[in-house]
């Protein structure tokens, strides 16, 4: 029961009243869980801050305060300026910062908006004029507001019935955010205007001038699709697409443009010929369109049956300066034969990968280093590993001949026997091997594994067709190309045909393909002398390996890697190196 409550005050706010009330319920056997539940509900503290909000709020009401000034924002800008333009003193200055602090300005925004009362956009007023011939049930009017920005929808004619149809939703656009618009469903009316009898590149233009409020009227798909959810499938391109130059694009406005080595994610595949992907690392948050691997594959074909295309695997004469290559004959001792390799071209399109972020424990990715004779891919790794023999470790090569006086076990060389180095061919161990003046010469993947079980980021030189043996999850190699330097006379022989090949006495060292997408430059120039120092690195290369050591051991630093392994290519006989 509730005795009689005391006389409150005048001023006394609905938080001291529930205050009092829960002070004056008293048990009552009759109504045990009654007055619990009172009890407990009036000594919620979200209860009581609500009515301290209500209170804050009521006197408002009565006192009405009106704001002084409607563009408190403008002001501040012209006192800034106003400031700006003379000699300031102490106090003036720290009036300037304060005026043109970003929380400030955010502040003077908000105070504006409230006092102009521009809370939302004014939308037009139904259209009353609704078409008699089309059932109640079936029209859906959408009205979509957007600025600036593309309507993130395309539109195409059905050629069964001749209405016109969205052909597809870009994730990440209006359309796709109000959720009210899907594939498949007809357009009648856009603001009013009847489309029925439009060609698709008018409706458009009426779409794309069209700003603020949008209204669509719609009849929904007969059956609509659940929408997919994102999907987590990224990509790395290997090839340039600018969508302004594609005539096949059904919107060149929706196109993607790209480079080679960017990441894109792709976030629909329903499609089969056009997929829709953002790139890793843009702000855009809108999907464009990316020709498919299948369609860009095809038109490759295409052009390459035309004659437009060069066979990738077509052969090519030998370029001077490349490193010899040492292989064994198309027979081993064995006399069993190589297997041919496909006849089909392969088409460098989109490689699938993955983010791979290095955890605590992990081990170093794999570098590989490939390069010409003229890169001195040798001199660079000593001088790397005499840096820093902490950090950095060569994969020791196995060969047949015999061991020089000055030589150690597992130092220069492993050195085996003939018949134990072909027991081990024919095992597949070796990424690459060959012969070489009568003796067998190869790398092994144990001599590559040791290195990294020690935690120490394990320096290869290889041949590029054994890329494909190491492109797998346990090594994900880091693949860094070296260009030769270029003598004087020979850079300005070639300048008129090859302009930018280098400068003089300089080596440009490069990553083969980005590791983070766009975000990552792995690009450094290593100073070389006539006379190699082997004991000290150049500041660019320095600067250079910095950069890999960031990259390579810093778990804050995500990599997309391969996705799958590919070892197609594992036991082929490939190039050795040339005993230095």
């Amino acid at each position: 029961m509730i005795d009689a409550m005391p006389v409150l005050s005048a001023g006394a706010g609905l938080h001291e009243t529930l205050a009092l009330l829960t002070a004056q319920l008293c048990p009552d056997a009759k109504h045990t869980e009654d007055m619990v539940f009172l009890r407990d509900v009036f000594s919620e503290k979200s209860l009581a801050y609500l009515m301290k909000i209500h209170e804050k709020l009521r006197q408002y009401e009565h006192l009405s305060p009106t704001p002084v000034l409607h563009s408190a924002s403008s002001l501040a800008e012209d006192v800034a300026e106003e400031l700006q333009s003379g000699p300031m003193s102490n106090d003036e200055k720290e009036l300037l910062q304060l005026l043109t602090a970003p929380h400030l300005k955010a502040v003077l925004t908000v105070h504006d908006t409230v006092a102009q009362k521009s809370f939302d956009p004014v939308l037009p007023p139904l259209p009353d004029d609704l078409d008699d011939g089309l059932e109640e049930e079936s029209v859906k009017i959408v009205r979509l507001v957007k600025n600036k920005e593309p309507l993130g929808a395309t539109i195409r004619r059905d050629e069964a019935t001749g209405a016109i149809v969205v052909a597809r939703i870009m994730r990440g656009g209006a359309a796709d955010r109000s959720g009210l618009v899907h594939v498949g469903d007809e357009l009648r009316e856009v603001n009013g205007i009847l489309v029925i009898h439009k060609r698709p590149d008018e409706i458009s233009q009426i779409l794309s001038q069209s700003q603020g409020s949008i209204s669509l009227k719609i009849i929904p798909a007969i059956k609509e699709e659940d929408r997919l959810k994102e999907s987590k499938v990224y990509m790395r391109a290997l090839f340039d697409y600018v969508p302004s130059e594609d005539k096949a694009t059904p919107c060149q406005e929706a196109g993607l443009p790209f480079q080679r080595g960017d990441i894109l994610h792709v976030v629909s595949q329903d499609d089969a010929t056009w997929w829709q992907a953002k790139r890793v690392g843009d702000s855009n948050l809108r999907a464009g369109l990316i020709p498919s691997r299948q369609f860009q594959e095809r038109r490759l074909a295409y052009r390459m049956k035309t004659g437009t295309l060069q066979n990738p695997k077509a052969s090519k004469p030998p370029v001077s300066g490349l490193r010899r290559s040492f292989r064994l004959s198309r027979k081993d001792r064995h006399g069993e034969s190589r297997p041919p390799e496909s006849a089909e071209p392969e088409f460098l399109t989109y490689e699938e990968v993955m983010r791979d972020q290095r955890r605590h424990g992990d081990r170093p990715r794999l570098v590989v280093l490939i390069g010409s004779l003229g890169a001195r891919i040798n001199e660079l790794k000593q001088k790397v590993v005499a840096e820093n023999p902490q950090r950095y470790g060569v994969a020791v090569p196995h060969t047949t001949r015999p061991k020089k006086s000055h030589e150690k076990e597992g130092v220069e060389y492993h050195f085996v026997s003939k018949q134990a180095f072909e027991a081990d061919v024919q095992s597949n161990k070796f990424i690459e091997h060959g012969e070489y003046k009568e003796n067998l010469y190869g790398t092994s993947m144990e001599a590559i594994r040791s290195v990294l079980a020690r935690n120490k980021l394990c320096l290869v030189d290889v041949q590029p067709e054994a890329l494909k043996i190491l492109r797998m999850p346990e090594f994900r190699p880091y693949v860094i190309f070296v260009r030769p330097r270029i003598p004087e006379g020979q850079r300005r022989r070639s300048a008129a045909t090859s302009p930018g090949q280098g400068e003089p006495g300089r080596v440009t060292v490069r990553l083969a393909w980005k590791p983070q997408g766009c975000s990552v430059q792995g690009s450094a120039a290593i100073c070389l002398s006539k006379r190699f120092d082997p004991n000290r690195l150049s500041r660019g290369g320095q600067t250079f390996w910095r950069k890999v050591q960031v990259n390579l051991f810093n778990s804050k630093v995500g990599h997309f890697c391969y996705r799958q392994s590919n070892i197609n290519g594992l036991g082929k006989k490939s190039s050795s190196r040339r005993e230095s």
